[in-house]
């Protein structure tokens, strides 16, 4: 199976949303292996957007992301990080699709609630920045069976 990863950024945890989130997730299908709620320090920030630090808009990411508690994710399913790009929809929520968590939650793209990543190599490195192996649980769920044809 494969992993990716997945924050519910300080706007999402200020509204409340980390129990929707989840459970659309969770509904879905994907199974979560790891979880973290925390204020992310510096140096993981600066490793998470390090293709951002040149950008004019890098400063006001980071006092917002630092700016309060996180919720950091692990999910894992077959083709899960195309998956959860689908169920959290576009990164401006202004053409989100309605259904989507930034569709439904996300107004400005500056606040749009959600990250995950892009890709099974971002997905690789943005869980090493945050969780140790010893971290990531390992369990079948009972569901298994009926989600995936073997």
């Amino acid at each position: 199976m494969d992993r990716t990863f997945v924050m519910i950024k300080p706007d999402g945890v200020q509204r409340g949303l980390v129990g929707e989130i989840v459970s659309r997730l969770e509904a879905k299908g994907l199974k979560l292996v790891a979880a973290r709620f925390e204020v992310l320090p510096e140096p993981r920030v600066t490793d998470q957007y390090k293709e951002h630090l040149s950008k004019p808009f890098f400063p006001s990411l980071k006092k917002y992301i630092m700016g309060g508690p996180v919720f950091l994710m692990v999910w894992e399913g077959r083709n899960v990080v195309a998956i959860v790009r689908k169920v959290i929809g576009a990164t401006n929520p202004q053409e989100a699709a309605p259904g989507t968590i930034r569709g439904d939650f996300g107004i400005d793209i500056g606040r749009n609630v959600i990250h995950a990543s892009d890709s099974p190599e971002s997905a690789t490195r943005e869980i090493a920045i945050h969780f140790k192996q010893n971290e990531l649980s390992v369990y079948t769920r009972i569901d298994e069976s009926v989600l995936y044809e073997y």
